[in-house]
């Protein structure tokens, strides 16, 4: 059977196609270049020529997967802080869960490579601003502080969510809502407004 010729645009997107579900499926350690070019029938030489090693490959994987997350993390003002907060991390958990071989990769197995590290930090600082645009603060004296508490809290929701891949204690709504209360709580005491009205105190 001849090989499919495609542009280079959508040879690429294959070929991350490919790799996203052979990373998802196994560990970081067990996937090979050899078969992300077998499975996606294509010559070694011609995944190289579009990524040069395979932590090359999964960082360009990584960095599509953020900016899906990111897209799905919608921020409108017209939305409470909880309904934004909700459906963000609704979509964070449920990628996690379905693919927990590769966000242990990029957080555990490459937590140390510069390039994996600068795309989860620039997720999270996106985060961050989409959110600090949406809260109701009324000087940078507070903007820096909730800026700070919003950093931490991003932190802590990503070492919370690896240690519920490694091991469930709880359910993911039960996660969601740890999560929500956390920043909720620690955002009170620095606005004059009440960011969440609705939440239990």
């Amino acid at each position: 059977m001849p090989r499919q010729r495609l542009s280079p645009d959508a040879r690429r997107s294959q070929l991350l196609d490919v790799a996203a579900a052979l990373f998802a499926a196994r560990p970081y350690d067990e996937v090979t270049m050899e078969e992300v070019a077998e499975r996606a029938g294509v010559s070694r030489a011609l995944l190289y020529r579009h990524f040069p090693g395979k932590r090359d490959l999964f960082a360009a994987l990584y960095e599509r997967v953020a900016e899906q997350l990111l897209a799905e993390s919608r921020v409108d003002p017209a939305d409470s802080l909880v309904e934004q907060l909700t459906e963000g991390l609704d979509a964070h958990i449920v990628y996690f869960a379905e693919n927990r071989n590769t966000v242990l990769a990029a957080n555990r197995v490459l937590a140390g490579d510069p390039l994996v590290r600068t795309i989860i930090t620039d997720e999270l600082d996106a985060l961050r601003e989409r959110l600090l645009g949406v809260l109701p603060v009324s000087d940078e004296a507070t903007r820096r502080a909730v800026s700070g508490v919003l950093k931490s809290w991003l932190v802590f929701v990503q070492v919370l969510c690896l240690d519920w891949l490694v091991e469930e204690t709880c359910s993911r709504e039960e996660l969601r809502n740890v999560c929500v209360g956390a920043v909720v709580g620690a955002l009170r005491p620095l606005l004059d407004e009440d960011p969440a009205p609705d939440w239990p105190r």
